[in-house]
């Protein structure tokens, strides 16, 4: 098992402990369990994913645009002349990759996102925050719940809203019929 695995795994047994020593209804703590805890480690998942993806696209173009320079300036006769232009495609291919999927940018929005959720779970699990004036759980659910479908909506419009601007721009550049 991985590390990211592992840690999510860890994070499923962890706050599932905490749902089920919270003074609520069994219905909504399924629904804690079915949408914030479920959503918390999907978009975890997305954005280890994502991130890994990003790392590894640029590193192929960071490492490869300082290997093209070096190359070229030895003998371009044989396999020197293959190499570099091996190469060179996979710089081009990894930045163009990147380009088009925006791993960078869906990793910092997985990860913002995640932690945005995580934020308001716990001040809800401690009653701090927007909670403190209430004395139980079950009190403070429903602005929960309320507050979860917020940052919801706005994940579900940043990325709708990040879609539908490049099928625009692919159109306008015309690469999409």
């Amino acid at each position: 098992m991985s590390p990211v695995d592992a840690y999510s795994e860890f994070l499923k047994k962890d706050l599932g402990s905490l749902i089920d020593a919270l003074k609520l209804e069994n219905l909504q703590k399924h629904f804690l369990r079915s949408r914030w805890l479920d959503q918390v480690l999907w978009m975890g998942g997305k954005a280890d994913s994502a991130q890994k993806r990003y790392y590894a696209l640029r590193l192929v173009a960071i490492i490869g645009g300082v290997l093209v320079p070096a190359l070229v300036s030895l003998d371009m006769s044989g396999w020197t002349k293959w190499i570099t232009f091996v190469v060179s495609l996979l710089v081009a291919i990894s930045i163009a990759v990147e380009e088009f999927f925006h791993y960078g940018e869906r990793w910092r929005h997985y990860r913002r996102s995640v932690e945005l959720l995580k934020i308001e779970g716990w001040l809800f699990f401690q009653l701090s925050g927007p909670y403190q004036a209430f004395s139980q759980h079950s009190e403070a659910y429903s602005q929960f719940g309320g507050k979860i479908e917020e940052i919801m909506q706005h994940e579900v419009d940043i990325y709708i809203t990040q879609v539908v601007k490049e099928k625009e721009e692919e159109k306008k550049k015309g690469t999409v019929g």
